[in-house]
């Protein structure tokens, strides 16, 4: 079976998905103590290390995972890259310092994998006019990779959610004669919120206010504010009213024939409102773990906000199960 090491875990939405194409997860390393508490609850074989990433990355890794120096398979997770700093800089592993990115360039240089998977949200590719990608992508080839990259919509991969990811797989220079990935191909079926909501179990999740509730009794499936009387709009949305743009995202009603919008980390934000197809609420934390396609009996442990804020950072387990599913076969036939 191959392994695979997995940096800032999250809820295991990414380590889910690699697991269920095949892989041995020999570890998960994640800061965050609720996430910590739900990987430990649903996968107690995991490793699981609740530390700073700067606390390990610094460690003898061979020796830290009992490993030898290109034995790992995969390395995988999606660092949050912050901005980078350019005046006078070359472009190297330096530029990176500081940040959690360098982090994980670290345990590349020092573990060499065969081949690593780093997700991130698709607008690092024109952060700073494509300079900071472009730093990332520097690093990763003078770490000995040879790079892919692509951005890819969830909703193409049997969740029903529009939520696009940048996926950048990397492949040790040396292997590159043995091992040729190519990323998925979009199903025919994109499911909608029709597929998953219907049936979906109660759970826990945080109401709107009887105001708010009362507007949105006006609102239609798949409408938003300009769908209810203009005055009641404008008392709602203050100074919102006056503000450019068609800020769809305000009063927004989801249809059970479309799929949901990119789950967010918090149920109720004004200008991101994500309301159920059918009743006058946000959804529930179990609905979008449906949308992100999490097995209903993946538990989350922490208070209500920590629990969709989980939810809503981590990658979509079918998104994942189906770039590990070619990973995999690019190992195999290696």
């Amino acid at each position: 079976m191959f392994s695979t090491i997995e940096l800032f875990a999250g809820a295991g939405g990414l380590a889910l998905g690699i697991e269920k194409a095949g892989f041995n997860t020999l570890a998960c390393l994640e800061f965050d103590k609720d996430a910590c508490d739900t990987l430990r609850k649903n996968r107690p074989q995991w490793r699981v290390i609740e530390d700073d990433i700067a606390n390990i990355s610094c460690l003898d890794l061979e020796n830290y995972f009992s490993l030898k120096k290109g034995e790992l398979d995969l390395l995988s997770g999606g660092a949050p890259c912050q901005a980078f700093s350019y005046a006078g800089k070359k472009l190297g592993l330096e530029d990176a310092r500081g940040t959690l990115f360098y982090h994980y360039a670290t345990f590349l240089e020092k573990l060499q994998p065969k081949m690593f998977l780093f997700e991130n949200v698709r607008g690092l590719l024109t952060h700073d006019r494509g300079r900071t990608y472009k730093t990332i992508t520097t690093i990763f080839e003078q770490a000995g990779y040879t790079i892919q990259k692509k951005v890819l919509n969830a909703w193409d991969y049997g969740v029903a959610q529009k939520r696009e990811r940048l996926i950048t797989i990397g492949i040790r220079n040396d292997l590159l004669d043995k091992i040729h990935f190519e990323f998925p191909k979009p199903h025919d079926y994109k499911p909608v919120l029709r597929d998953i909501l219907l049936d979906c179990p109660k759970s826990e999740g945080t109401p709107y206010s009887k105001y708010k509730q009362k507007i949105y009794d006006l609102v239609p499936p798949g409408g938003y504010w300009r769908d209810i009387p203009e005055d009641v709009a404008k008392e709602y949305m203050k100074s919102c009213w006056n503000m450019g743009g068609g800020r769809t995202g305000i009063l927004r009603r989801m249809s059970l024939d479309e799929p949901s919008l990119t789950v967010l980390t918090s149920p109720s934000q004004k200008q991101t409102d994500r309301c159920h197809p059918i009743e006058s609420r946000p959804f529930t934390i179990r609905e979008n773990a449906r949308c992100q396609s999490f097995p209903d009996e993946w538990c989350f442990c922490g208070s209500v906000s920590s629990q969709y804020k989980q939810v809503g950072n981590a990658v979509p387990v079918n998104l994942a199960y189906e770039i590990a599913s070619k990973i995999k076969e690019a190992l195999e036939n290696s």
